[in-house]
């Protein structure tokens, strides 16, 4: 059987995920069962000296208006200047799509190198999206302001975290279409010594 025409082989789950827009997910998303089950997969990666070097922060719908008011006010008190428009856009961006879990870095004091430390958390990161498709949910990691601001990262994160990205997760409400892909002539070269 060809393994790229085969929708149930791992490898073509690989070649068909794609991030779909936060703003267009719509319910359902992850029921309880199904969201400990993507983040059971999304902590199963690659982890030298097995530190779990990340956590991750499910915050569930109930207290999405109160993110949704601390990333006003954080952003209020980093940009006074800004606008109505500005402001309502810090406030969606909280209340977008059905599930969101929130990851964060939490390097470790070890012998093992930040940087590898790092890595994990964006490949939990990784996971936690490919989880979510292969569990039939469309998800998105993003990152922004929100991701780096100080005031942010104190409603959700501990001293010495950083926000790696928010992923939302839910149901696409119109289909996703392709982006381009890099070549791989562009991106693969074989050392040859």
């Amino acid at each position: 059987m060809d393994q790229f025409n085969d929708l149930s082989s791992p490898l073509s789950l690989l070649l068909t995920r794609r991030s779909g827009k936060a703003r267009d997910m719509v319910a359902p998303g992850p029921d309880e069962a199904q969201l400990t089950a993507i983040l059971g997969a999304a902590a199963r990666v690659p982890d030298h000296g097995k530190l779990a070097p990340w956590r991750f922060v499910v915050v569930p719908t109930e207290a999405r208006s109160a993110l949704a008011d601390g990333l006003e006010t954080a952003y209020r008190a980093e940009k006074p200047e800004a606008g109505r428009l500005e402001l309502q856009a810090a406030r969606d961006f909280a209340l977008q799509a059905p599930t969101l879990v929130v990851v964060l870095s939490r390097p470790r004091e070890s012998h093992i190198p930040r940087w590898e430390q790092e890595m994990s958390a964006g490949a939990a990161t990784m996971n936690l999206l490919t989880a979510a498709h292969a569990s039939g949910f469309v998800a998105s990691w993003l990152t922004g302001w929100a991701a780096f601001s100080p005031a942010v990262h104190a409603l959700l994160g501990e001293p010495g975290e950083r926000i790696v990205g928010f992923v939302f997760m839910g149901s696409p409400a119109k289909p996703l279409e392709e982006r381009p892909r890099p070549i791989l002539a562009d991106v693969v070269r074989v050392w040859e010594g």
